[in-house]
Formats: structure tokens, sequence, C-alpha cells
């Protein structure tokens, strides 16, 4: 891996230096636009309105328009010289409970690699992470764009979580929602049974990219002068459940088979998963989830 930022972890009084690297690669298809009749590429030119020249990359700048109509053209140097993307400082601004991080706050993933001769501080503020539950909120400057971030340990590493910023995320404002339906015991009881029935442990290699491999097995069968996939039709439209105890049974009927067939078609006399326990009657009061703002740094 290639590191992308390099600079100190700031802890208090005792600087830590890292590397960032990127925790993440994207697996996706590439593809190229081009003329459906002959094969032909599809390509762009960056041409200027003012004098009709293609420009190279190099030549382009970015530019901000007023509400007046004045404009202000911003050059790499002049992003360069910004006090915040010259201070290469990942400060820790508060320690916060783990549970407190909202997930839809969460953006990239970085890893952080100690870059000192001794990585006895990296290896103290980790070890401190893990004992204390906590996560470190921190603020830095990345790909000329200030990130506030989320700190943590993820298998002895450092890992940097950026995050958006509270105001960047949408108010969820649906009719269908303003007014609750009524949930009857029964149906909840049978609903937290199919839940059981589905409980495991996560393990995130089970799971594979159906598309992604189906796309490239349809590539490879076009390559070779093979037979591409059959269109299947969908069904049309959504129908509402009528019956949700009925469905709800059915779902824990067939999970349960699944499980059997799973096995060698020996019953354990259990539809959950191992070492759990049977579904008990659902706490119909959910508990709110505890809030903190994250603090922004001037």
């Amino acid at each position: 891996m290639r590191s992308i930022w390099k600079g100190s972890l700031a802890f208090g009084l005792v600087n830590v230096p890292v590397k960032v690297y990127s925790a993440t690669e994207d697996h996706d298809v590439s593809f190229h636009q081009v003329h459906a009749e002959d094969g032909g590429r599809i390509r762009y030119q960056r041409r200027c309105e003012v004098c009709g020249e293609v420009v190279t990359y190099d030549q382009i700048a970015k530019a901000y328009d007023s509400e007046d109509g004045q404009r202000v053209i911003l050059t790499d140097d002049d992003f360069k010289a910004l006090p915040a993307q010259a201070k290469h400082e990942i400060e820790v601004l508060q320690f916060v409970p783990n549970e407190q991080i909202d997930p839809i706050l969460l953006d990239k993933s970085y890893y952080l690699e100690p870059d000192s001769r001794s990585p006895k501080a990296y290896a103290l503020l980790r070890r401190t992470l893990e004992e204390t539950d906590r996560t470190a909120i921190v603020h830095f400057a990345l790909r000329n764009k200030t990130r506030l971030a989320a700190l943590r340990v993820r298998d002895d590493v450092l890992v940097v979580q950026t995050m958006i910023w509270p105001d960047e995320v949408r108010a969820a404002e649906f009719a269908a929602l303003d007014e609750q339906p009524e949930i009857s015991d029964k149906e909840l009881a049978m609903s937290a049974s199919l839940v059981e029935s589905m409980a495991e442990d996560f393990d995130a290699g089970a799971f594979t990219d159906d598309y992604t491999a189906q796309l490239k097995q349809l590539i490879d069968d076009k390559l070779t002068g093979g037979e591409s996939f059959t269109a299947v039709e969908e069904e049309t439209g959504t129908t509402d459940v009528v019956d949700l105890v009925a469905a709800l049974r059915k779902s824990v009927e067939e999970r349960k088979k699944a499980r059997e067939k799973a096995s060698g078609g020996s019953s354990s006399g259990s539809s959950g998963s191992s070492g759990s326990k049977p579904a008990a009657k659902a706490d119909t009061k959910a508990k709110a989830p505890a809030k903190k703002t994250a603090k922004k740094a001037s």
C-alpha cells in the first residue's frame, strides 16, 4: 500500500507520527463509453467557452461565482496556503463512548501506521481506546477539505473513519410514518421468533457481491463468444401483507426447514442459531439511543 498522507496524531501533549493509508478499495468493473453502432470510444474535450481552445488538466483552476456575479479563481497554490491544509496534524478533540457514534455519520476509512522509531505512544493510545471502550473524535485536513473523524481500533491497528457533518444528514420526513399503526402482542411475539430463527454471529466473509460476479461472468462469456444470461421478467407491483401473523409463521417454518436441510435433515429442536435462547416477549418501549453532538473545531 502507498500512504496518502503523512503527519502526526496529537494526543494531548503527546505527538504520534503516523502515515495514513486508504483502508478500502473498489472492486467494481470499469467501463468505457462507446458508440453502440461501431464500438468507437466516446471522448470528451475540455474546451474553454471564451477562447474555444481545448485545455489540459494543468491549465484548469477552480472558480467560485458569487451571488452578484463576481468570479474568484483559485489555484492549487491557493488551497495549499490555507492554514488548515498546511497543518499536518490529526488533533484529538474528545473521547466519547463507542455507542454514541451514529453510523450514518461515518464515511471513508483509513489505516494509521506508526511512523517513528519507537511505536510506544501509538501502542499506548491503541491500548487506552480498547480498555476504555471509547472512540476519539479527531479533526484534520485531507484532500482540500477539513474532516471530522472517529479514531478507533481494528485488528490492533488505529483506524480513522471520516465523518460527514451533522448538518449534512437529511431529516427523514415521511408522511407514511406520521401515524403509528397498532402492533398486537401476537404479531410482536411472532416477529421476535422470526428474528431469533435468523440470529447468527456476523461474518462479512460469508456474503458475496453476486451482481459483480455475474457481470464478470457475462463479460467472460461474451469474450469467448458464449451465451449470455437469459433475461428474467420480474413481477410488477407490490402487495400488502394482510395477515402478518400467518406470513411470519410461514417464514419461521421455512427458515426451520432450510436449517434442517443444511444440517442433513436432522433437527436440533430449535429454530435459532446454536446457543440462542427461545424468543422472549419483545419490549414495546424502545430505548432512545444516546445522543452527543460532534464538536466542530474552529
